[in-house]
This record gives structure tokens, C-alpha cells and sequence, in this order.
């Protein structure tokens, strides 16, 4: 029961009510420390709490005659208790569900789909016009490693068999950046149709066409030898495309002695079957004594055709130059890199933008000195080109 004094009002004596005391709870809501970490539900919680406790002192009040006294109940607010715990058991629910959020909400996690967009010329000064001959691939066969990132050119030699360009892509190999994997379309099954040469092409330009040439992770250039008479002509509208599109560079290289190219076709073919070197066919050799031995021997040629043979290359030559005059090229002339071998080699380097470096070979040259010395029936020959737009040829060293 509540203390009270006794009062009196207008001839009413009232008992009022002592000053009951603020719980410690509400003490507790003084400490600045606790304000600042207390939730809006905790808060909503305490003070609910309060305002029940207040009414749980709730005075009744009973008039006599003269008198109003007020005092306490002294039954049991059974049902007021109820209604509290109830109460209590709500807002407890309430903070509870307030706090599985909060909880949540820091400890989600949220997964963003990244893609990574690759740049396709990652260097910044690099020349805007160099951008379509600048290729990244992703080989199948293997991993570029920490070369990804390092953009690669594709080229392709375009010349005629026996017109240097053996020796002039072990000169290229020599280059530590350059992958050229020879003549891949000597293989018949690789050019039976356009179908089968494009996939050729795919595997090459992937750096998934593996050789002895191959220097895969860090190439900076990667190319091939293809002759005129593999499939290049017969599909030259479509390959014509293909090398525009992937932004392929080609290195014309031709010989413009032609009779010197019959020579050495005529040589190489005998060699196939006579196999001179210890029973070996070698079309380039490594050392003078075996470039002698090849040498010596002497084909004839045919003097009634020799004409038209030598236009036929001709022809085959210019051709080739008006399909591919569309895309980006060099022309080389086998005698140019032997009188001028430093220079021109220096252009070839430049043209497929790599950094300069001094290119050798280790072949030698089978058939030096006069043509006089290495043709069967010279005084023939030399009888029909006397007088013809061929006559130079019967002079030339190279």
C-alpha cells in the first residue's frame, strides 16, 4: 500500500499520495552512454514499461460524506499483470525481430557479377591505325602466361618454290619474337577445299599450330610460307577476305631471275629421287661441301618450252600481286636481300613492327657463279633468250 497525508480540500480531506519513485530503469536511461546505443524498440520497450508500472499504482478513489480519500487497491490486478506480461512478451518479440534484421542486413553478403572487358590494344601510344593487325589469341594448346597481354601480328610469306624463301624464314626465325611454321599447305589434305584451309588458317593464327618454329607464349609475330600452286590462286576470293578480316600482312617474295628459279626447281626435283647427300633429299643445306655436292649436278632444260615456261611464272607473279593488292604487304626480291641483305631485312622488321635485330641463317647457296656452269645445254638456252625480254637472265649472278 502507498503511503499518503492527509489534506484538506474544501471541506474534503483527501490523502495524497507520496511521491513515488522513478525505477532504476529509468535511471539507467540518464547514462549518455546508454541513450546513444539504445534501439528505438529498446527505448519504446523501457518507457511502455514505465507507463505500466504507473498504472499498475493507480489510485481508487471512495466518497463518503465529507471525505474523498484515495488510497490504493488492495485486490490483486491479476488481469493488469496478464496484460503486462503479454505486453512484455510483444515488444520482446518486437526487438527481437528488430535485432534477426539488423543482423542480417550486416552479415549478408552480396555477390556482383563482374565482367571483365578486355582491351583490345592495351598500349596507350600505341598507332591508331596499327589497332586491326593487333591480335590477341587465346591458344587451346597451351597458356600465354604473362604474354596475354602482349598483342601479336600475323603475316604470311607469299612466294614460289625455289625463290629464297626457305632461307629467308630462317632468317625470320632468328628473330627471338617471330613463330613462321613453313609450309603448311605443302600437306595436301589442308587445302583439298576452302573449308579445310580456313581451319589451317584458325589453328595458325590461334598459335595452336605447333612446330620447331614455335616460340608460343611471347611471340610477336606469327605467320607461314604459302606457294602460289597450294590452293592460294584457285581460292584467292575467299582467302582474299579472310586475310583482310583478321588483318593479315603479307610479305610478296619473288625472284626476278627467273631462269635461275627453273635451274633450281629442275635440281631440287632430281635430288627427291636421287637423294645425293648419303641417300638424304635436302632441299637447303647447311655447309658448303654439301652445297657442292649438290651442285654438280647439271639439268637440261627444254629449250622449245623454256619461253613459255618463264612467261608462266611471269604471269603466275603479277597475278598474285593484282588479288592481294587490297591488303597489307611488302614486296621482297630474293637478289635485293642478297645485294642489300642488312637493309632490307631492317624494312621486313619495321613493316611487321618488331624491334630490329641482326637476322642470319645458317643455309648456303647451292648454285653460285655463271649460270653457264650449272646447265647441261647452256649454248641452247643461250641461243633462245638472246634477243628476248629474258636476255638478262643469262647474265645475272644471283
Amino acid at each position: 500500500m502507498i503511503s499518503s497525508n492527509r489534506t484538506k480540500v474544501k471541506g474534503l480531506q483527501v490523502h495524497r499520495p507520496l511521491p513515488i519513485r522513478t525505477p532504476s530503469v529509468v535511471t539507467s536511461i540518464g547514462d549518455e552512454e546508454e541513450k546513444k546505443n539504445l534501439t528505438s524498440a529498446e527505448t519504446l520497450f523501457l518507457f511502455s514499461s514505465l507507463s505500466l508500472d504507473f498504472a499498475m499504482a493507480e489510485y481508487i478513489c471512495f466518497v463518503n460524506k465529507d471525505t474523498l480519500i484515495i488510497k490504493p487497491s488492495k485486490k490483486s490486478p491479476v488481469l493488469l499483470r496478464t496484460v503486462v506480461l503479454i505486453f512484455a512478451m510483444v515488444c520482446g518479440l518486437y526487438i527481437c525481430s528488430i535485432c534477426i534484421k539488423q543482423s542480417n542486413t550486416h552479415t549478408k553478403t552480396e555477390f556482383l557479377s563482374i565482367e571483365v572487358i578486355e582491351r583490345s590494344y592495351p598500349d596507350y601510344d600505341i598507332d591508331k591505325s596499327q589497332i586491326p593487325y593487333l591480335h590477341y589469341p587465346k591458344p587451346e594448346t597451351f597458356s600465354r602466361a604473362e604474354c596475354a597481354c602482349n598483342p601479336v601480328r600475323f603475316f604470311a610469306i607469299v612466294s614460289m618454290q625455289r625463290s629464297g624463301s626457305g632461307w629467308f624464314e630462317t632468317l625470320l626465325n632468328s628473330h627471338m619474337n617471330v613463330s613462321s611454321n613453313g609450309e603448311i599447305f605443302y600437306v595436301q589434305e589442308r587445302r583439298d577445299n576452302i573449308s579445310s584451309i580456313m581451319q589451317t588458317l584458325d589453328r595458325v593464327y590461334n598459335l595452336d599450330w605447333l612446330s620447331s618454329a614455335s616460340k608460343n607464349h611471347c611471340s610477336a609475330a606469327v605467320g607461314f610460307k604459302w606457294m602460289l600452286n597450294q590452293g592460294l590462286m584457285e581460292h584467292h576470293n575467299e582467302i582474299l577476305e579472310y586475310f583482310n578480316s583478321r588483318g593479315v600482312s603479307l610479305i610478296f617474295l619473288f625472284r626476278r631471275n627467273l631462269l635461275r628459279r627453273l635451274l633450281s626447281v629442275l635440281a631440287n626435283s632430281y635430288d627427291k629421287h636421287a637423294k645425293q647427300l648419303n641417300g638424304t633429299h635436302k632441299a637447303h643445306v647447311h655447309s658448303p661441301e654439301e652445297a657442292e655436292t649438290l651442285s654438280k649436278y647439271k639439268p637440261t632444260i627444254n629449250s622449245a618450252s623454256v619461253m613459255n615456261d618463264l612467261k608462266q611464272m611471269d604471269v603466275t607473279a603479277a597475278k598474285a600481286l593484282e588479288y592481294f593488292h587490297s591488303t597489307r604487304h611488302i614486296i621482297l626480291y630474293y637478289e635485293d636481300l642478297i645485294k642489300n641483305h642488312t637493309q632490307k631485312l631492317v624494312d621486313v622488321q619495321e613493316f611487321l613492327r618488331l624491334p630490329v635485330m641482326n637476322l642470319t641463317s645458317r643455309q648456303v647457296k647451292i648454285h653460285k657463279g655463271p649460270l653457264s656452269e650449272h646447265i647441261k645445254n647452256w649454248d641452247e638456252i643461250n641461243k633462245t633468250l638472246q634477243g628476248t625480254t629474258y636476255e638478262s637472265f643469262l647474265c645475272t649472278d644471283f
